[in-house]
């Protein structure tokens, strides 16, 4: 038993030194995370590593939620599988500039749920940080599933020096409460606050171009203003978003000039001046 525990400990410290390593060479490492479900946290990871890896910069998008995994039907990249050795994973390549892990990836079917206690959690991120060949990136972004629990902690134990996360909410008063939890999560860890990001702020009718305030507007930002946490900016409901991330498509990939592309691209502005 004795001799067993040692073994698995100097596993554990194998593993680290190389999750070490590996994150030495990549410059950021954020973290998006949110208070609740159902606020579009995922739709905001996809689209700001588009929007990064369009501009030029050398981006990691790592899926951890485990049991909810949205990024592969996101990028259109269901039923695709991990390749390489059983120390050096290959991530999923879309494009020149964007590499991809998922959870998603391990399972045979979209349909199989990840059955999973917190140590089994633990160990699958452990070996997505010391294992998967990310080579140098200007950006890693690390979609967390909603919540403070196994996911976005264990992040933040093995990452040594997470740059920031990203928290993402909409207007209502319920969606709110939640972010604060998150907001003190990342505070007792020790994790810089990137921002906050606002979603469903407000929906623009695609006919007339008037805004409706459907889940009210501004509470993202006056809460950052008291909590002296940086706003990072507001996105509009808009059909398209909807459309695309169900096409498979980040709905930065279009053309289209609309209100949500525009104060998107302001976001990433923002988050390469900080980076």
């Amino acid at each position: 038993m004795q001799k067993n525990m040692e073994e698995k400990k100097k596993q554990i410290e194998e593993q680290q030194k190389r999750v070490d390593e590996r994150m030495s060479l990549i410059k950021n490492k954020l973290l998006v995370l949110s208070g609740k479900g159902g606020v579009g946290k995922s739709t905001v990871a996809v689209n700001l590593a588009w929007a990064l890896s369009q501009k030029g910069m050398r981006v990691g998008l790592l899926d951890v939620d485990i049991h909810g995994p949205n990024v592969p039907k996101m990028l259109g990249l269901e039923n695709v599988h991990l390749t390489g050795s059983e120390q050096n994973i290959e991530p999923v390549s879309l494009g020149r500039n964007l590499k991809v892990v998922s959870t998603a990836f391990l399972s045979d079917s979209p349909d199989t749920p990840i059955i999973w206690r917190g140590p089994l959690k633990m160990t699958a991120i452990r070996q997505f940080l010391a294992d998967v060949n990310w080579g140098e990136l200007d950006y890693l972004i690390i979609d967390a599933p909603p919540g403070t629990g196994d996911e976005p902690l264990s992040v933040c134990q093995l990452i040594k020096d997470v740059t920031g996360a990203i928290v993402v909410t909409t207007p209502q008063e319920i969606s709110l409460l939640d972010v604060k939890k998150s907001i003190n999560f990342v505070k007792q860890l020790n994790v810089p606050l990137t921002g906050i990001i606002e979603n469903m702020s407000g929906f623009v009718c695609p006919h007339c171009g008037k805004s409706i305030n459907i889940f009210k507007i501004g509470g993202g930002r006056r809460m950052a203003h008291a909590l002296k946490i940086p706003f990072l900016g507001s996105i509009p409901i808009e059909p398209g978003i909807v459309e695309a991330s169900d096409e498979g498509k980040p709905f930065l990939s279009s053309d289209a000039e609309t209100e949500s592309r525009r104060r998107f691209n302001e976001i990433v502005d923002k988050i390469i001046g900080n980076g």
